[in-house]
């Protein structure tokens, strides 16, 4: 008899609430019933070895098309003098040579295609086949061609001291000659990246200010470089993140590419944005900052969120498709350097239970129960073997569920993870 009042008593409660608009169910259907981790095992026979003498550099772009095939964009820039002897002439050893920054592979490993763009960070491929590449903006190719077909507006000025940190591929090419490696540009420099040789602080300062003044955070276009891009094809829309002031979400008109709408951390409109750099501080395990502290990723649920992954700050922000705040996650928060929240997938049910989180850092997978963040399991560990990750920066799920990763660093290389029953 009481088991029987206090369970009525819990629905009244529950259905009072609901109505007064005390609870949000949104995405919380599944929140009530614990949820097991789902299981993997690395898949050793993909992808096959590369044709062409071809290495592959660090991962920084990848995407699954509508056939379950995979699009690799890589950093060939990163490889280094002793990774490229087979360019020189004679040749100095068997291998190897650049490959093409755009490597399409399929389910059984091997490679069906390439072209060769100017290497960037952040990629998708629409369901006709057409690629966009992040490069300080978004390029629209058509892979048949290689071709530039469309862009994305950006500012005519650049972040001073920003530089162009991906590199540039083409006919500047020197055979045989490579980089500092994979490692070299990711940790910053006595003084930081803004640091100009020879500048005086105030004079940098000075130019900032200066830049920030002429493009404030409500300019509608990309400014900086880029960090992310989905689509939503369903509302013919392209999502982006920029870097500018810690990262803002950029959302666009895919067949016009004029942009639409965008906003910041917690929600705020562009607007609402600050230029002030104390906002954005952040400790490892501390409060969380004001804005959007770098690095940022997203991705798009079926039931219509935006989760907006802040890898600087060990947290992903989750919103509406308008930019309306709905609840934040805090992942691994005592990571440092690099960040724990990488990249953003979901798991293939209708639902989307789960959240698929690469963490750079700490080389792992995380599952998460979407409706609440809740940590259910993780996968991975640092190294070098099959199934370990050295840099683990970009994950893709195909539509029967099988994982997809991308290296930077030391890894330099795509895997392949199948479930398991």
């Amino acid at each position: 008899m009481i088991r029987r009042n206090v369970g009525s008593m819990v629905a009244v409660v529950l259905a009072l609430a609901l109505m007064l608009g005390g609870l949000s169910m949104v995405g919380t259907s599944f929140a009530a019933q614990p949820l097991t981790a789902p299981k993997f095992k690395f898949d050793p026979d993909w992808p096959k070895p590369l044709p062409n003498k071809w290495k592959m550099g660090g991962v920084t772009g990848l995407a699954v098309d509508k056939d379950d095939n995979v699009w690799v964009y890589d950093r060939p820039n990163d490889l280094t003098d002793i990774e490229l002897e087979a360019e020189l002439t004679p040749p100095l050893a068997d291998c190897c040579v650049r490959p093409p920054s755009m490597i399409h592979i399929d389910k059984n490993g091997t490679v069906i295609g390439s072209f060769d763009a100017p290497q960037g960070h952040g990629m998708a491929i629409d369901s006709k086949g057409f690629a966009y590449l992040g490069r300080e903006t978004v390029y629209k190719y058509d892979t048949k061609t290689g071709m530039v077909v469309g862009q994305v507006p950006r500012t005519a000025d650049r972040v001073p001291g920003a530089g162009n940190p991906e590199g540039q591929v083409g006919p500047n090419r020197t055979p045989g000659k490579g980089s500092r490696g994979p490692v070299a540009g990711f940790l910053p420099p006595p003084g930081g990246r803004l640091q100009g040789e020879g500048t005086p602080v105030a004079s940098r300062a000075a130019a900032l200010a200066a830049f920030r003044a002429k493009y404030p955070p409500t300019t509608p276009m990309i400014v900086g470089g880029l960090e992310e891009i989905r689509l939503d094809e369903a509302a013919r829309e392209l999502y982006c993140a920029d870097n500018y002031l810690g990262g803002r979400v950029m959302v666009f008109d895919l067949d016009t590419l004029q942009f639409k709408r965008g906003w910041g951390a917690y929600g705020h409109a562009l607007s609402e944005i600050t230029t002030d750099d104390k906002d954005r501080e952040y400790s490892p395990g501390g409060p969380m900052p004001k804005e959007f502290r770098g690095h940022l990723t997203l991705n798009i649920s079926n039931d219509g969120l935006v989760y907006a992954a802040d890898r600087n700050a060990n947290r992903i922000q989750v919103t509406t498709k308008q930019g309306k705040f709905v609840k934040e996650f805090i992942l691994a928060p005592m990571t440092g350097v690099g960040g724990s929240t990488g990249g953003v997938m979901f798991s293939p049910d209708k639902a989307q239970k789960f959240l698929y989180i690469s963490d750079l850092t700490n080389n792992h997978i995380y599952f998460l129960n979407r409706a609440d963040g809740t940590l259910v399991g993780q996968m991975g560990s640092m190294g070098e073997n099959g199934g370990q990750f050295f840099g683990l920066h970009m994950i893709a799920v195909d539509s029967k569920g099988v994982i997809y990763t991308g290296e930077v660093f030391a890894g330099e290389r795509v895997q392949r993870f199948l479930p398991v029953k």
